[in-house]
């Protein structure tokens, strides 16, 4: 019983001289005294922020843009009608299902004596042979001239008064 309670006393001083002595931590001891002994820094001042200025809206009382405009509105402006409309009786033609911004002239074709014919691709890559007076694209696009450049096109377009107006059009040639 005596050996017990003696290697219980040793076991317990082993154990409170390993919590003693100053050997642990030396190296953040010496950290922390050359961090303490630095010169004391100046802390910046927070910077001033400008004030800020409210801005006023002084559209308010006017009409939204994104309102149908009045009846006085619309009769204030000037009514210039013009003839010009589309001829729905007419047969389509292969090229009026397309949009004319996806049709592009890739060549022209002539015959001595002839006219000269334009070579149009549409968006499927199919190849058309096309003359003055022929029609494309889906706004009535007749076409008025060819050059060995370039289609003009005269389209008709609605000019959103249940009216119709011709807008020129053209197709250059593509290099591609």
């Amino acid at each position: 019983m005596r050996s017990v309670s003696f290697i219980g006393i040793a076991l317990i001083g082993i154990l409170m001289a390993g919590c003693g002595g100053d050997t642990q931590f030396t190296d953040i001891k010496k950290k922390m005294a050359e961090v303490k002994s630095r010169p004391k820094g100046r802390i910046e001042p927070p910077p001033e922020f400008k004030v800020y200025k409210a801005f006023s809206y002084s559209a308010a009382a006017l009409r939204s843009p994104f309102d149908r405009p009045l009846e006085v509105e619309m009769t204030a402006l000037p009514q210039k009608r013009s003839n010009v409309k589309p001829d729905f009786n007419r047969p389509k033609e292969v090229l009026e299902q397309f949009g004319i911004d996806s049709l592009g002239m890739v060549g022209t074709l002539s015959r001595p004596g002839a006219s000269l014919f334009a070579l149009v691709k549409d968006p499927d890559n199919g190849l058309h042979r096309v003359k003055e007076g022929n029609y494309l694209g889906r706004n009535f696009g007749k076409i008025t001239a060819i050059t060995p450049s370039r289609v003009d096109v005269i389209e008709i377009v609605s000019d959103g008064q249940d009216g119709w107006v011709e807008r020129p059009r053209t197709l250059v040639l593509r290099e591609d």
